[in-house]
């Protein structure tokens, strides 16, 4: 059998944070799951929700660490060891506040930008070369709107069916990062999302 791949939606636990904009990675994955038809294991062993699945004949494992974001790595070191998933098949979904609600930005590897999931992945598994998924959440309308209170916050009305839209493209990126790669996937979905898009 191929090799597994692993798709890890950066958030933090917790019915507080639940509809944050800092969530949407878990939001991602939970689209995923529902695509799939996979239900989430609770697995105190990772700190984290795992669900199983195939897709394009491969088998992928999707995860929801359960460390809060700043010690994703330590859950995502965890199941990557256990389950022998090396860089190349990762993908981390992830916010990202200097993009605008309504763009993805997929990358095979790179810095954190300061996002402290991915710096605590990077930190746990030694490299970055690693590929994420850019979720845009913008920095909202004020500049001197404090960067955390943004991420922290949820999404307002207006922006919650732009959101649905984005999030179904993101899950055909992943899945054409699955089935195609790195290159197609980026090349075919990198950029502001249509309005259409289903």
């Amino acid at each position: 059998m191929d090799a597994a791949n692993l798709i890890v939606g950066l958030g933090n636990p917790g019915a507080e944070y639940a509809n944050t904009r800092h969530n949407v990675g878990f939001a991602l994955a939970e689209k995923l799951a529902a695509r799939w038809n996979v239900r989430w294991d609770s697995r105190k062993e990772f700190e984290a929700k795992l669900a199983r699945s195939e897709f394009a004949g491969k088998p992928v494992w999707l995860c929801e660490p359960h460390t809060y974001m700043n010690l994703s790595g330590e859950a995502v070191a965890a199941v990557s060891r256990f389950y022998k998933i090396l860089p190349g098949q990762l993908l981390v979904l992830m916010d990202d506040a200097d993009l605008p609600l309504g763009e993805l930005r997929f990358r095979p590897q790179g810095s954190s930008n300061g996002h402290r999931g991915v710096e605590s992945i990077a930190q746990h598994l030694g490299t970055t070369e690693f590929a994420r998924l850019k979720i845009g959440i913008g920095r909202g309308a004020g500049q001197r709107q404090e960067l955390a209170g943004h991420v922290l916050g949820v999404f307002e009305p207006a922006e919650k069916a732009r959101l649905e839209t984005v999030l179904n493209r993101a899950a055909e990126q992943c899945e054409c990062w699955l089935q195609h790669g790195v290159a197609k996937a980026m090349n075919d979905f990198n950029g502001a999302v249509p309005d259409t898009a289903p």
